[in-house]
């Protein structure tokens, strides 16, 4: 089954799940708010808590933590990574603290392994391994749509594509350094 998600059921399936929930980030780029990443490569970042989506999006992550769940990333990055791609790792650093789980594979990489293309060109969270929210993006990195997929095939090759992303991926142990 596929069924578009408006934006209080994708809010509410990112609350709710109740053990695991796993994003596979393929885009190069999103639209953030507006400013954060300009300022990062100007040299002058502003701290990710003095932005409202981002203290909210790390305090949900600190409050399912707590609560025993797990949140995992992977990035699928460019190598070396692009200016965005810089300051997303800098700006993650956040939800780390918070409690998310994130780790890196280059693209190069993930074609090598066969993550990609099979695993499509859209992001998803895999929801305690029986749901998946797939994210379509535009080319500048709005969201479109979602739709929630529980199709049993589509939720199980999601889980063989996730196995592999973390097999293939490392945390990102380089550091980040301002422009």
């Amino acid at each position: 089954m596929r069924r578009r998600l408006n934006d209080e059921e994708w809010a509410e399936a990112i609350r709710t799940f109740e053990h695991t929930a796993f994003r596979l980030e393929q885009q190069r780029q999103y639209a953030e708010p507006a400013g954060t990443v300009e300022r990062f490569l100007a040299g002058d970042p502003q701290p990710p808590d003095d932005v409202p989506e981002f203290r909210a999006w790390a305090d949900d992550i600190r409050t399912l933590t707590q609560q025993g769940k797990r949140i995992e990333r992977v990035r699928i990055h460019d190598d070396p990574p692009t200016g965005y791609q810089r300051w997303e790792r800098w700006a993650g650093q956040q939800t780390i603290a918070a409690g998310e789980v994130i780790r890196y594979i280059s693209r190069h990489r993930a074609y090598e392994v066969g993550l990609l293309p099979a695993a499509g060109p859209d992001d998803w969270w895999l929801m305690d391994d029986d749901r998946l929210v797939v994210m379509h993006f535009n080319t500048e990195g709005h969201l479109d749509e979602s739709e929630l997929v529980t199709d049993p095939d589509w939720v199980t090759r999601a889980c063989e594509w996730w196995r592999l992303a973390v097999r293939h991926s490392a945390p990102d142990l380089t550091g980040v350094r301002l422009p």
